[in-house]
């Protein structure tokens, strides 16, 4: 018996508007909020709601012999509520049918895993708890943003109480090894590793409706076959995939959703795999190795490092800027500046300044918003000069000192009066004359008779 773990991510930034130097000190509106709106409502409706639809309808079918797990940022869930509330509902449809695990990640998708220890657990509890209120479910299963991991990553996200945990399969940290097994953290055994098989998936994300690929098209036979010419003794293959792939980055017309409506009665007609979910395989399955990761690993690109986001001088000059701040942000405690330090630490931004033009350039380049990295960079820095402002002036309105008022019935105080210098003053001293000699003489008490 084997096991298909199908996990989609689902994540939309808030996209910064065109913001000047001169808009510096005088403008706080940093966000294009028109932008964000149209491709939230693009993306829902060609993607999200029939998707979501789709799947209602096979849990309907399938019943609790089909599992899907979803990984939602925070910034989809506000921009879902503000825009798209009618997505969050299907998401609470499918999580009532106990077939749907939701899992947990950093709240505004962001790198603070690899910036600062204390917003990393912060961000991950705050994110925990939003799934927890709106799905009614409390993760156990944590996939990192980008599924970037390390073993002090792991070790972090053990203690926070996660049993399991998403990454990349990536070819130089397993070696002759396969992604197809239930791994554990090298630092924490009790932390069960699920390992992405990218080939699969980048052939549903990437290649699905590539005409000069030599394997197209992709077919729910084809596909399972696939499946089916793995070794026997592998256990689960972990699909891990956008969310917008349905519909959104391969259009409905390229048979995208035909291709899932079909994918179950394909693997159970004709293979002996079953679906399931990161939580049922803790318990299903039992590690075959530890897995032990000195340098940071994540799902992109060619290398599977961090090279997307940081390592160029432009990326690393505006993560080490905005997390300089850290301590002076939650000195201020103010909501507003609170909901702008979680925004700007999305990972987009920094994906946006990548100077990557070579073997992934074209994934860069359908992803990135602006026309080059550097006018990135530039807008990304004149938002964050704006930003520490607005932090600076929160300061120093903290530091004013505020005396209470008094209470009723009472008086003021009386200011206590100047004391008098006791200090002698350094006059010229003049010598005396006769006529002052004489008259001090006369002022000196009478003498005794």
């Amino acid at each position: 018996m084997r096991f298909i773990n199908l996990c989609f991510q689902v994540h939309q930034p808030f996209r910064l508007r065109t913001y000047r130097f001169f808009n510096i000190g005088h403008d706080h509106q940093y966000y294009d909020e028109y932008e964000n709106r149209q491709i939230i409502r693009r993306v829902a409706e060609r993607s999200y709601i029939p998707a979501n639809k789709m799947m209602v309808d096979l849990l309907r079918e399938y019943g609790t012999s089909f599992k899907v797990s979803f990984s939602v940022s925070g910034p989809a869930i506000e921009q879902l509520l503000h825009y798209a509330p009618e997505v969050i509902h299907g998401f609470q449809s499918l999580a009532s049918t106990g077939c749907v695990e939701f899992l947990a990640e950093t709240y505004p998708h962001s790198l603070a895993s690899l910036g600062n220890q204390a917003e990393f657990l912060k961000q991950v509890i705050k994110h925990r708890d939003r799934i927890d209120d709106l799905f009614g479910q409390k993760p156990s299963t944590f996939r990192n943003t980008e599924l970037i991991y390390n073993d002090t990553i792991g070790k972090e996200v053990a203690e926070l109480g996660f049993t399991t945990m998403l990454t990349e399969g990536a070819k130089h940290i397993l070696g002759w090894k396969s992604p197809n097994f239930l791994y554990c953290s090298a630092v924490n055994p009790k932390l069960k590793l699920l390992l992405r098989n990218f080939r699969l998936s980048d052939d549903i994300i990437f290649r699905f409706s590539n005409r000069a690929w030599s394997e197209w098209p992709v077919t729910t036979e084809k596909f399972v076959s696939w499946l089916k010419k793995l070794p026997e003794n592998e256990e689960v293959v972990n699909l891990f995939l956008n969310y917008e792939t349905l519909g959104e980055q391969q259009w409905k017309e390229t048979g995208i959703f035909d291709f899932f409506y079909n994918l179950p009665k394909t693997v159970f007609s004709n293979s002996d795999y079953l679906f399931t979910t990161p939580s049922e395989l803790n318990q299903k399955l039992q590690p075959v190795a530890p897995i032990s990761v000195k340098f940071p690993i994540s799902w992109a690109d060619a290398e599977k490092d961090l090279t997307a986001w940081l390592g160029n001088e432009l990326q690393d000059e505006a993560f080490g800027k905005l997390y300089a701040i850290e301590k002076q942000v939650h000195s201020c405690n103010k909501p507003d500046v609170l909901r702008d330090w979680e925004r700007l630490q999305t990972s987009d931004h920094f994906y946006y300044m990548c100077t990557k033009w070579f073997s992934d350039g074209d994934v860069h380049k359908y992803y990135n918003p602006y026309p080059s990295p550097y006018e990135a960079f530039i807008n990304y820095m004149n938002v964050l000069s704006d930003f520490f402002i607005r932090v600076s002036e929160k300061e120093i309105t903290q530091s004013v000192e505020v005396k209470p008022p008094l209470k009723s019935g009472t008086k003021p105080k009386p200011k206590p009066k100047p004391k008098k210098s006791t200090r002698t003053s350094k006059k010229t001293t003049r010598k005396p004359t006769k006529k002052t000699a004489a008259k001090a003489k006369s002022k000196k008490s009478p003498k005794q008779t």
